[in-house]
């Protein structure tokens, strides 16, 4: 009988450290787990491998939107019809799913025991570790991928961004970037939101650039992409397998810096 091969826990971990990964790193995890291969005990065995390798001191965070999946109700002025709203389950960091779309890293993130998760639904973070509550704490409702973000916050702590096998595109932090920069025409979106409190469901409206399309017209969709294939071309950072699934590091910062210049030098204002 032929044994699979499994992955575990100890296994990943050497792959985490051969990559770069260190004790007391913060670091932002994109995963596409079925890459990965066959693992012992499921995608937890991932987020054990990872707090056994960034240690006591150490974060793991994932970007987790929310499940709330309104938005074709909503009408242009981004406004949902009164008739919609008994309907509509209010945004609760400690009891709404993540999105479905990234896959299910994320969910098992939040669900795992002690994890935190930011209040703004659609750019919440869910952490795990020393600097959980610091990163999730205060999350501003308008503009939640800008300023005093959790992703704001990544690249002020020195973090780093792990893609395990996942589609170089789907680089959150690079919609911090797109807050950054100095560049004209951003689209604009502005939506209604229920939130859960004490009270009873509070609406609220938000407004934020638009993170579901290029933040300026005439960009490829997937144009993140492009950014972090021309960012690793330059020689930076660490590329190797988690598992079976090709993977890369980064250093937060840089490659917000690297994706702030690449957008100011190639969206110019019309003359």
């Amino acid at each position: 009988m032929t044994v699979p091969h499994f992955h575990t826990r100890l296994s990943l971990g050497q792959d985490l450290h051969e990559l770069g990964l260190r004790p007391g790193d913060m670091v932002m995890v994109h995963a596409a787990m079925s890459r990965v291969g066959l693992l012992l005990s499921g995608p937890d065995v991932l987020i054990d491998a990872l707090r056994d390798v960034v240690g006591l001191s150490g974060t793991i965070l994932a970007y987790t939107d929310w499940n709330g999946a309104y938005d074709a109700l909503l009408d242009g002025d981004g406004r949902l019809p009164e008739e919609w709203r008994p309907h509509i389950a209010p945004f609760d960091p400690a009891l709404s799913r993540a999105i479905r779309d990234n896959g299910v890293f994320p969910e098992f993130l939040r669900t795992t025991p002690g994890a935190r998760r930011s209040g703004n639904p659609g750019a919440s973070v869910a952490a795990v570790g020393a600097g959980a509550d610091w990163l999730t704490a205060d999350h501003p409702l308008d503009y939640g991928y800008g300023e005093g973000s959790p992703l704001a916050k990544l690249v002020e702590a020195g973090g780093k961004v792990l893609m395990v096998g996942a589609p170089l595109d789907t680089m959150t932090l690079l919609h911090h970037a797109e807050h950054l920069a100095q560049i004209p025409g951003k689209r604009l979106r502005r939506y209604e939101v229920p939130f859960a409190t004490p009270a009873g469901t509070v609406w609220r409206m938000l407004e934020e650039f638009d993170t579901a399309d290029p933040v300026v017209a005439g960009l490829e969709s997937d144009y993140f992409a492009g950014i972090v294939a021309e960012f690793l071309a330059g020689g930076h950072g660490a590329q190797g397998p988690v598992g079976e699934a090709p993977s890369v590091l980064f250093n937060a910062a840089s490659i917000c810096r690297f994706a702030v210049a690449w957008l100011e030098q190639h969206v110019r204002p019309e003359r």
